[in-house]
């Protein structure tokens, strides 16, 4: 009877609570139907532009992408650096896309279907069309190529398609938008006057100098007004992008001990031995080797410099090293010698066996389609029917490759045989139909079997560094970082101006774990790992945290602290010129114990003096000075200047003012298409959490 009595009292505020609830669990549910709580949706967004939320699914497979081409550009696989590339890529891709996309739409700057089709097959097809469907041989576009790719119906052909098409609109919206600002910027004929004149009007004339060195910097004592006067003259200056961030470190070397190499020299000593009466040579070299080299014919220029100019001068048979070369030893069996095509015109049908039930119905229809070929049935036309390869719309053509663009068994097919060929290999990808079309060029190729071990530390002197490295990370905490350094002897490395995504950080070859615990600490804090790097352990101490705008004077203190005490050592040499007196240059030269200058053929654009320094403020007061007057002493880069100008030589008259034109605003207008984006990033709201994922 109480409980009944007390839900009655109360049914007023358990409605109500259980309304909130249900709006509350509507709210949120899609966030925690998988159980997971509903700011983990949070924990994905890698950042926002306006608004909209990038997630990490999407942008991961874009940095993949930029990787991708980034190792095929440069060679190589993936390193920090790269990746911070391919990251820094893909957002900018995002903020181009998300950013331009509503400025066009603010414009009302769009592509007509017309203008697609133009740019598709008509009379000016966009830049893609023909960088994709060109005849590397006449450099004309391939109509027919064209053709059969925008009128298929297979459905990956069709997305191919359809993002090639997007891409060509974005292209265009671009061109539009930069022709746009471009016609927005002009130049007068009062500016292009003054752009000549600044580049072709000579300066001549005499300079007294008395430099900062005379002065020792020990003589010189800083008050904080003298820091506070030149931040407040300068503060422009100081105006920080982007958050960065300050540490300084200490590392515990890795490298190998003299003990280490002599146990790897034994060692490789003992692996030559076994591998010259090795039986199988392959086998033995994948097992041993740090660095695998494919067992397949190698052209020369593969190996290192020292190891392969010495290995295709021996003949098969041939053995060679332990070679020490660079970081590791090299030994090398040459099984065999020839002379191979230094590239391959090849087409090929590739046959997956999971879509004709098996290996041997691939292998079945793989020899049909070569014994019709042989007959003359059209290979192309059996590529477009046949072939599970992206060529197949080409007639499974493969255009011309050297040696290492194929996988080996391809690649020995297409080289071992001659021109005319018709082959059949299995690779990982499946059966391939090869018709070997022209073979070009002939050099000597060999096949090897190579063993590399690296000269590294041992575990025994990898696990020393590591327990000194963690002593000192124990001890650090609320001690002073590089007075215990100093206790310990050791080296104390500084980083700084260090933004969020960047691959690298001075002295650090694998710095990204570092930076991302940098950006989650907070200033005065000791990283709370032992940094793996190539050859060392490190411990960091995060020393500055800069927010992004102007930096506050304790921010940039100890940076600008060699200009104050120029800007202070200046005011004193000022006055040794004044206690000179305005006498001649001479006399004002004699007094202060320094030789005049003379300078001759000066123009403002180019603000440098012969010998001495790029000096900005004294070539500028020269240009708005009048000949024959001494002037006031000016502060310059390396010291304090007095002169007096002897005389300048105007250039002739502008001949051609419509090129001058066109030349100022060819750079301007390019200036102006940076300025705009910035504008447009700058008016956004941007969050930028790339730094707690990559």
């Amino acid at each position: 009877m109480g409980l009944m009595t007390f839900l009655r009292n109360r049914a007023g505020y358990i409605l109500v609570f259980a309304i909130g609830f249900a709006i509350v669990a509507f709210l949120v549910g899609d966030a925690i139907n998988v159980g997971k709580p509903f700011w983990a949706a949070n924990q994905k967004t890698v950042g926002s532009i306006d608004g909209k939320d990038i997630s990490i699914d999407e942008f991961t497979p874009k940095v993949d992408q930029n990787l991708n081409q980034f190792k095929q550009q440069y060679g190589g696989s993936a390193n920090a650096q790269m990746t911070a590339m391919a990251v820094d890529q893909a957002w900018n891709a995002e903020l181009a896309a998300a950013l331009l996309t509503k400025e066009y739409d603010r414009l009302g700057l769009t592509v007509s279907n017309d203008e697609l089709m133009d740019l598709l097959v008509g009379q000016n097809p966009s830049p893609l069309i023909k960088q994709y469907f060109s005849d590397p041989q006449t450099g004309q576009i391939n109509k027919l190529s064209l053709n059969q790719f925008l009128k298929s119906k297979d459905p990956q052909a069709l997305q191919q398609s359809n993002m090639l098409q997007m891409e060509i609109k974005n292209q265009a919206l671009q061109q539009k938008y930069s022709n746009l600002i471009r016609n927005s910027v002009y130049v007068t004929s009062l500016e292009a006057t003054d752009e000549y004149t600044n580049r072709n009007k000579l300066a001549n004339f005499k300079y007294v100098s008395l430099d900062y060195t005379s002065i020792p910097d020990a003589s010189v004592k800083l008050a904080e007004s003298d820091y506070s006067d030149y931040y407040n003259e300068n503060k422009a200056r100081f105006n920080n992008p982007q958050d960065t961030r300050a540490f300084e470190y200490v590392t515990f070397s890795i490298s190998p001990t003299a003990a280490d190499s002599l146990a790897i020299k034994t060692q490789i000593d003992k692996i030559a031995e076994d591998f010259k009466v090795a039986k199988n040579d392959s086998l033995f070299a994948a097992i041993n080797s740090d660095v695998k080299v494919p067992y397949t014919y190698l052209t020369k220029g593969k190996l290192d410099p020292a190891v392969d100019s010495a290995v295709f001068s021996l003949p098969a048979g041939s053995f060679y090293g332990p070679k020490l070369s660079g970081n590791s030893y090299k030994v090398v069996k040459v099984i065999a010698t020839r002379f191979s095509p230094d590239s391959v015109k090849a087409s090929h049908i590739l046959i997956d066996p999971a879509k004709v039930g098996g290996d041997d119905k691939a292998l079945k229809l793989a020899d049909s389609l070569k014994g019709l070929v042989v007959k003359g049935t059209s290979f192309a036309e059996l590529a477009k029917n046949y072939s599970v390869d992206g060529s197949k719309d080409k007639g499974g053509e493969l255009g011309t490759f050297a040696r290492g663009a194929m996988v080996p068994e391809f690649e020995n097919a297409a080289f071992d045989g001659k021109a005319g060929d018709i082959k059949v290999v299995k690779s990982q990808f499946g059966y391939h139909v090869i018709k070997i079309e022209k073979q070009i060029g002939s050099s000597k190729v060999a096949k090897l079997a190579y063993v590399e071990k690296a000269l590294g530390a041992s575990s025994k002197t990898q696990a020393a560094a590591y327990k000194a490295a963690s002593n000192f990370l124990s001890e650090v905490k609320g001690n002073d970082f590089s007075k215990l350094a100093q206790q310990k002897g050791l080296k104390v490395a500084i980083a700084d101006k260090i933004t969020p995504t960047q691959g690298f950080a001075p002295g650090l070859d694998n710095p990204r774990k570092l930076i991302q615990d940098a950006y989650a600490a907070d200033q005065g804090d000791v990283l709370p790992e032992i940094y793996n790097m190539t050859n060392a352990y490190v411990v960091a101490h995060l020393t500055a945290v800069n927010p992004k705008g102007i930096l506050p004077l304790e921010a940039v203190k100890k940076e600008i602290e060699p200009m104050v005490r120029n800007a202070v050592k200046a005011k004193m040499l000022k006055d040794k010129f004044e206690k000179a007196g305005k006498a001649s240059l001479d006399q004002i030269a004699s007094k202060v114990g320094r030789t005049v200058n003379p300078v001759q053929n000066i123009v403002f654009a180019n603000p440098i003096i012969p010998g001495v320094a790029q000096e900005n403020a004294l070539v500028g007061n020269v240009f708005g000075s009048q000949p024959g007057k001494v002037s006031a002493p000016v502060n310059g880069e390396r010291g304090v200047y007095v002169f007096s100008v002897d005389g300048f030589t105007n250039p002739a008259p502008i001949a051609n003012m419509f090129k001058q034109k066109e030349g100022m605003l060819l750079s301007l207008g390019q200036r102006s298409l940076g300025a705009a984006f910035q504008a447009l990033q700058d008016n956004a709201k941007i969050k930028d959490n790339r730094v707690k994922f990559y």
